[in-house]
């Protein structure tokens, strides 16, 4: 059995009241390391609303509940930490914002330079993807299997595996060496409910 971990990704549009309960569900079906609140495009106001209904959902079962582009609104909201990528804030700055204390995870793509230089920056994990084709964001970018086993081979920071992953082909990414795995549409959109997805996912990834 590998040591991974379910790194869950909110859908990108959501009402949070209404996604409270599908969000309990998931988390008390099984391991789940942390929650991303990820709503793009949409006011402060409406993201700290969605935090304060989320995040005690979360926390209360000890799910790291993160942030996804807005450092900012971590330090004033509770949350555990943020995570950035290239078109947010610049990973040094959001180390400087969040502190010691808060979690920071940086999206690298497919790059080990820029996975490198978010770790000297203070990254506490990176991020790689997409491997997969995914219905949740389009993206040219490709990361390669190889990648994953570079970094877990050379490097201790945790790290990421994200893009299309569902219980059908994440066995190649454990075996690689993923610390977590981050997923979308294999929960949310499980036919049989996101408990149904989280049960799926924690099997393929002990199957692995």
């Amino acid at each position: 059995m590998y040591d991974c971990q379910l790194y869950l990704v909110t859908p990108p549009t959501l009402d949070p009241v209404a996604f409270a309960p599908d969000l309990a569900r998931a988390l008390d079906a099984g391991p789940v390391a942390a929650v991303q609140l990820r709503l793009k495009d949409v006011p402060d106001d409406t993201i700290l609303r969605a935090i304060d209904t989320l995040r005690p959902v979360a926390q209360e079962r000890d799910v790291a509940f993160i942030l996804n582009d807005r450092p900012d609104l971590v330090c004033r909201s509770g949350c555990d930490g943020a995570h950035v990528g290239g078109e947010d804030m610049d990973a040094a700055a959001a180390r400087t914002l969040l502190g010691d204390r808060l979690q920071l995870g940086v999206s690298c793509y497919d790059s080990r330079d820029l996975a490198m230089r978010a770790g000297e920056a203070g990254a506490d994990y990176v991020a790689f993807g997409a491997f997969f084709p995914s219905v949740s964001k389009e993206t040219d970018i490709r990361a390669s299997v190889e990648l994953l086993t570079w970094w877990s081979t050379m490097m201790e920071l945790p790290v990421v595996a994200i893009g299309g992953i569902t219980a059908d082909n994440c066995a190649p990414l454990v075996r690689a060496g993923a610390d977590f795995l981050a997923v979308i549409s294999a929960v949310w959109s499980h036919p049989e409910g996101p408990a149904a997805g989280v049960r799926a996912m924690n099997a393929a990834i002990n199957a692995a």
